[in-house]
């Protein structure tokens, strides 16, 4: 029964270090952004929409923004 909860414990620990926390945005501040690990794809939505960023700072430590920008999939002329 020991063994079981020191998995379970591993386990719920492991998984609150993995999930980076994801903080929104915000104008005029300036990211620490040494390399892009990834990036929501919008080139097929129109509008405005959530876009996620996953970077490494130059310390390399993760982190996710998320902000508002406008769609690449608006067609027209």
């Amino acid at each position: 029964m020991k063994t079981l909860i020191a998995l379970f414990l591993g386990v719920v620990a492991g998984s609150a270090v993995a999930a980076p926390e994801v903080e929104q945005a915000r104008s005029g501040v300036a990211l620490d952004m040494a390399k892009v690990i990834s990036i929501t794809d919008i080139s097929h939505v129109c509008g405005v929409v959530p876009v996620e960023l996953a970077y490494e700072d130059s310390n390399g430590q993760r982190h996710t923004v998320t902000y508002q920008v406008m769609g690449d999939g608006c067609s027209g002329g």
